[in-house]
């Protein structure tokens, strides 16, 4: 029984692996990689649940605004947020704020979600990468991308509100256009 378990987890990991591996090859247009000091952490963009979120983190990525951003809000066990130029939470891009597009995408280990202050349709640049499953933001925020790799890279970002010595994004770019 436990050469099965141990067979079938390592069969698991090769069917993650793979799937994460062909999404990004056949999708490259909704696929962001973010690049953080310690690897690349690839996206999968879901414009099916918010194609207006999806656009404007898509049109930002395409001007270099995410480039050299801080991480300046990471909660161990919950969340890593980043996306606001002034590095303090309160900033965003100069582009109008999109009104929500919450789906049933629940939070989970490796969504991608859009930061808002407290009016549903304030999200702009802001966004988080979740640590771990968070049901009481199910229906409340606009979940627009997940993880497929490079988990293990968010996982090694510096803590704090804000952290000391926060990381940024070394580069983000929609992988339709990476060089």
């Amino acid at each position: 029984m436990n050469l099965f378990i141990r067979l079938f987890s390592i069969v698991a990991l090769f069917l993650s692996l793979s799937v994460s591996s062909v999404w990004a090859a056949e999708d490259k247009e909704n696929t962001i990689y973010l690049d953080t000091n310690y690897g690349r952490v690839v996206i999968k963009l879901r414009p099916d649940l918010a194609p207006n979120h999806v656009e404007r983190v898509k049109s930002l990525t395409r001007r270099g605004f995410y480039n050299g951003l801080k991480f300046h809000r990471v909660i161990d066990g919950f969340m890593a947020q980043t996306g606001d130029p002034q590095g303090t939470g309160m900033g965003g891009s100069e582009l109008s704020d999109l009104k929500e597009e919450f789906n049933p995408r629940p939070f989970e280990r490796g969504v991608v979600g859009m930061a808002r202050s407290r009016s549903p349709h304030s999200a702009n640049s802001q966004f988080f990468i979740m640590y771990a499953d968070a049901p009481w933001l199910n229906g409340q925020y606009t979940a627009w991308g997940e993880v497929i790799s490079g988990m293990e890279f968010i996982d090694q970002i510096k803590k704090g509100e804000p952290p000391a010595k926060p990381d940024v994004i070394v580069k983000m770019q929609v992988a339709a256009d990476a060089k």
